[in-house]
């Protein structure tokens, strides 16, 4: 097993830490389940979100009475401090427990600071005081924010996107982190779905000393591959890196990566899947993708208004519109095949 120090935080974790947002989608039994066999296998960094819906719930439920062996992080999309300590409040109370470890500001278009007009900085501080929390972190989706984040060294973590898929602006955030003594968590360290082998994803992590990737777990056999990871770390094998190498190769240049920040769409379209459709087809079974129900849902293209708000929504700054009309005309030029 290998163990990371978060930053100047001195809480140690296990390497491969578990991501909550999946387990929203199953049941409470199921979720703890789940949870529980995480814990015994060595994953001891549990990431949810006020957002997630039953989330927080279901980890609460899970693991009770548990509460000094698992490392808790969560995060409030509140715009002010008022409704950050309503979210907190909320979260210790859904979590069970009187104190969260990490805290973290869920994806702000903005840097917070102690005396913003938001209050939020001054409420986590409060908070923290309180003994309710017990480090004030970060995550997000913009370079730019994340940047301001690490030289404002007001943070103890930042998580963003990060897998072998990323590119030098996202490697130097994590030298960057490392350099400035904050924590690293990776979300989508699968690339949302489009990164195929786990085990090879997390070999890419091991070869990242001081990040901490959030695998998001909803199944077992998911579950397993990534314990497995942690019983006998991956090593970088010449098979494995040709896999990374073709992958890097077929997905260069902008890609939707699925986080749903452009969402919701006013004529319904479930952007974060259509607009990375002709991806999900190469690289996954394409049957569940070519459904009447997905079918039905690439069709909504064609009612686009091309209002252009997801493509100002797009933290990777994508020309959102273009990529549904390219994929569009891949589904139905893949399905007549």
């Amino acid at each position: 097993m290998a163990c990371i120090t978060l930053g100047k935080t001195g809480i140690t974790v296990e390497k491969n830490g578990f991501g909550c947002l999946p387990i929203q989608r199953i049941s409470k039994e199921e979720a703890a389940g789940l949870l529980r066999r995480a814990l015994d296998g060595g994953m001891n960094y549990f990431d949810t979100a006020r957002a997630y819906s039953d989330s927080e719930e279901k980890v609460g439920y899970a693991f009770r009475g548990l509460r000094d062996r698992v490392v808790l992080a969560t995060k409030s999309q509140a715009i002010t401090g008022a409704e950050m300590r309503e979210d907190l409040e909320t979260s210790l109370r859904t979590l069970g427990t009187d104190y969260i470890d990490i805290y973290q500001f869920h994806n702000p278009a903005f840097c917070p600071r102690p005396g913003g007009e938001d209050g939020l900085y001054d409420a986590a501080l409060e908070a923290q005081r309180q003994g309710k929390i017990r480090f004030i972190s970060i995550t997000n989706h913009r370079l730019a924010v994340a940047r301001e984040a690490i030289d404002s060294g007001l943070y103890a973590t930042l998580q963003f996107p990060y897998s072998y898929l990323a590119g030098p602006q996202e490697q130097e955030l994590v030298d960057r982190c490392r350099e400035a003594g904050m924590g690293f968590i990776a979300m989508k360290g699968m690339a949302g779905g489009l990164i195929r082998d786990g085990v090879v994803a997390a070999a890419f992590m091991e070869q990242q000393p001081t990040v901490v990737p959030i695998w998001g777990v909803q199944h077992q056999w998911e579950l397993d591959q990534f314990l497995a990871c942690i019983q006998a770390p991956p090593a970088m094998t010449p098979a494995r890196r040709e896999v990374i190498d073709r992958d890097r190769r077929e997905l260069s240049g902008d890609f939707c990566r699925g986080c749903g920040y452009c969402m919701p769409c006013p004529v319904g379209i479930q952007i974060n899947q259509c607009a990375r459709m002709s991806l999900m087809l190469r690289r996954a079974p394409a049957a569940g993708w070519l459904s009447e129900k997905w079918q039905e849902e690439m069709r909504k293209i064609e009612s686009c208004l091309h209002c252009n708000q997801c493509a100002t929504k797009c933290p990777y700054g994508l020309d959102t519109p273009r990529l549904l009309q390219d994929n569009y005309r891949d589904y139905w030029t893949h399905l007549e095949r």
